[in-house]
């Protein structure tokens, strides 16, 4: 009885009793996929090209000896200068910089020295971009900036009375931060944090407040592990904040910091809920602009991952309203991000499901289900999945009857065997529901009518264990006829 107890309780629950882990996992894929989607709208690394000036000679490959020689020469400040320059130059070229032959010349642990010349502010800048374009290359090029004591230097830059030393040091410790969990975590031991809380302000330029929010957002991405949260809870209200501007990149780029914020645990998810985010998140649902619908609709979709509670803070922003819209959306990868969000939602108390069904969410998800790419169809066969286990009869007859059968049946034939596993668990859940008012028999008509049996009659010899367990229970309670059958068949 405890036991019993113990399944009722969990089926009570956000996901029915399925093992957490395995929503993680699918989170996990989403965000995968989703990363690989948006390297359009928000680069890890960026390099400061400046297009104005044109390099006529390389000093590098021409005269690289003569040049370190200058750059070493500390008799002259002025000729330093200009080496400096000549290498920041040729490190700016839009196309091929040498940042492999400035680093193999010795130069990056010259121009982390300058960033210590404070009574030279203008070597400060050139030196500060130069490393900030090494720390745009691969990760063993930003290795060796970091390995050559820059972050430090670059913190305390972060003070700089010179607007374009400051700034200049923020986009390199974008770029640092941007290279990994590993240089992420070095830049926010270096007490980057509170650094740029003091300086980022709503009476900055809006160039510095793009490259200041930008870099706040590598210093919230990556997984793997995630940042400590104590340091990254700190920059919530600047967040928040940020999310207001009128400007286009800054808000997608706070937006962005808070999607990575809210892919973790309900306690993460609390505390942006919190900082009273989300009605601005909502709002965006309804943007034009895919670089901020994308961030907006991913950061929802991680909020409505967690409790019942959590979820409710977005429905009660009649957030769900826009979903049947964003279904219909041109781009694919929204459709998929759309289903898994109602997916999560679907997964919720039976409330929340009625929400959807009152945001007219269902018939639209059924039409996805049926004509869209496969990708998304799995979302919306999770989103179905989810329904079904937690619906009211009533809930679910509607579902039936804005034609989920044949969709489901469909997906039968999928070469994918989690794709079937919730087909026929959607299947089985409808199933069970009829069961409950005696109405079993015209759902397994459905079923037949629409080639489900027959799929199901061939997945019989699946080699997946769980593909077979579940039609030999769909069958075996709901099909007896067949089975005896082809029991007789095989007895002949």
């Amino acid at each position: 009885m405890p036991g019993s107890l113990e399944n009722s309780r969990l089926k009570s629950f956000k996901n029915k009793g399925k093992d957490d882990r395995e929503l993680r996992r699918r989170r996990n894929e989403v965000s995968i996929e989703l990363r690989k989607n948006k390297r359009d709208e928000q680069v890890l690394k960026r390099r400061n090209v400046n297009l104005s000036t044109e390099v006529t000679c390389n000093p590098l490959s021409e005269t690289t000896n003569n040049q370190v020689c200058k750059i070493n020469d500390p008799s002259s400040v002025e000729t330093q200068m200009l080496a400096v320059q000549s290498a920041r130059k040729i490190l700016s070229r839009e196309r091929h910089p040498p940042v492999e032959s400035v680093i193999k010349a010795g130069l990056v642990p010259k121009f982390v020295e300058f960033l210590s010349c404070n009574d030279n502010p203008t070597l400060q800048f050139e030196a500060a971009w130069a490393l900030t374009n090494i720390a745009s290359g691969t990760s063993d090029q930003t290795k060796v900036v970091i390995d050559s004591g820059a972050v430090p230097h670059f913190v305390k830059l972060l003070s700089s009375t010179y607007a374009n030393v400051c700034e200049q040091a923020i986009w390199a410790l974008g770029n640092i931060a941007g290279d990994g969990p590993k240089a992420r975590d070095l830049v926010i031991r270096c007490d980057v944090i509170p650094a740029m809380l003091r300086i980022t302000t709503p009476d900055k330029p809006v160039t510095f407040l793009r490259n200041a929010t930008w870099t706040l957002s590598n210093l919230c991405r990556n997984k793997n592990p995630p940042p400590p949260f104590e340091a990254v809870r700190e920059i919530l209200p600047l967040l928040a904040q940020l999310l207001h501007a009128d400007d286009k990149e800054i808000s997608t780029d706070a937006c962005w910091a808070l999607s990575y914020i809210t892919d973790g645990p309900n306690e993460k998810i609390e505390n942006v809920i919190r900082s009273g985010v989300c009605p601005r998140l909502v709002s965006l649902l309804a943007s034009t602009e895919l670089s901020l619908l994308t961030p907006a609709l991913r950061t929802i979709g991680n909020i409505v991952t967690g409790n019942d509670t959590q979820t409710q803070a977005i429905l009660d922003l009649q957030g769900h309203y826009c979903l049947a819209l964003l279904l219909k959306h041109q781009k694919a990868s929204v459709q998929k991000e759309t289903a898994w969000t109602i997916s999560n939602i679907a997964a919720g108390n039976q409330q929340q499901i009625q929400a959807l069904i009152n945001a007219n969410i269902i018939p639209q998800l059924v039409e996805t289900l049926r004509n869209s790419d496969f990708k998304t169809k799995k979302e919306c066969a999770w989103a179905v999945n989810n329904f079904t286990a937690g619906g009211t009869v009533d809930q679910v007859s509607y579902l039936v009857q804005c034609g989920v059968i044949k969709p489901l049946c469909d997906l039968l034939s999928s070469m994918e065997p989690k794709i079937i596993i919730v087909a026929l668990e959607g299947l089985r859940n409808i199933l069970n529901v009829a069961d409950k008012v005696k109405q079993a028999e015209p759902i397994c008509l459905s079923i037949e009518e629409e080639g489900g049996l027959d799929k199901m009659e061939a997945l019989q010899t699946h080699d997946n264990d769980q593909v077979y367990q579940l039609i030999s229970d769909i069958m075996d309670k709901y099909f007896p006829d067949v089975v005896k059958t082809l029991l007789m068949l095989l007895c002949l």
